[in-house]
């Protein structure tokens, strides 16, 4: 069962695939001054997803100036063989797919003795009732919203739904895990996954393409 700390609040988790890489240092601070509970990565590989974005000098850089806790999701194949790349770079939560890992539970098991909390991620196609055997392992479950690999997508409607299910899932079993969601977040669907039952609120443009970052994560802290 997952050990997190009581809280009735959400959690917010700025992805830094929106972030200004140019400035990124600064984008980075921006973080550590206000509300924002995590810093959330999207590395694609190219081959899982139709996109590359970054690796592990990234994640080393950005540690070494955030204070706030690293929320990594791997969108690629074959994830377990970079475990102990992932805890050495800093990272605090490392996100797997279900549809990229062929053994996961001897993965989420590894993932957690590496010193990091271990969370499994769904594809927008693939139904919450694959987590049923793995569900009590993990810390976190990441629902995708949108179709993995791009930014700036359009929010599936079915998502909220998924995120009901998910939430009565964890109910049942009486487990602590929790509910994140990515992609399409802002004001308006952020507001409906919280009222399905999400946890953690993954917001990329909303929140770096906004004209005040800032406010925006207090938006979506005050939801």
């Amino acid at each position: 069962m997952a050990n997190f700390e009581n809280t009735k609040f959400h959690k917010v988790a700025p992805s830094v695939l929106s972030a200004d890489f140019l400035h990124l240092k600064r984008e980075i601070e921006m973080l550590n001054a206000n509300e924002a509970d995590w810093v959330h990565f999207d590395v694609m590989d190219g081959v899982f997803v139709p996109n590359i974005s970054f690796g592990f000098p990234i994640i080393e850089a950005v540690k070494q100036v955030s204070t706030k806790p690293l929320d990594v999701h791997l969108m690629i194949v074959e994830p377990q063989n970079y475990i102990r790349e992932m805890a050495a770079a800093g990272a605090y939560m490392m996100n797997i797919h279900y549809e990229a890992c062929t053994h996961l539970h001897r993965t989420v098991y590894a993932i957690r003795d590496a010193g990091m909390k271990a969370a499994v991620t769904l594809n927008p196609s693939s139904p919450v009732a694959l987590l049923e055997d793995i569900l009590a392992d993990v810390d976190m479950v990441l629902l995708m919203t949108v179709n993995p690999g791009f930014g700036a997508q359009k929010f599936i409607e079915h998502s909220v739904e998924k995120v009901t299910k998910l939430r009565q899932m964890i109910l049942e079993r009486g487990l602590e895990t929790l509910i994140e969601v990515d992609g399409g977040v802002n004001l308006e669907t952020g507001k409906r996954l919280l009222d399905a039952g999400a946890d953690v609120l993954v917001a990329g443009n909303f929140v770096f393409k906004a004209p005040d970052p800032l406010k925006a994560i207090k938006d979506l802290k005050s939801l």
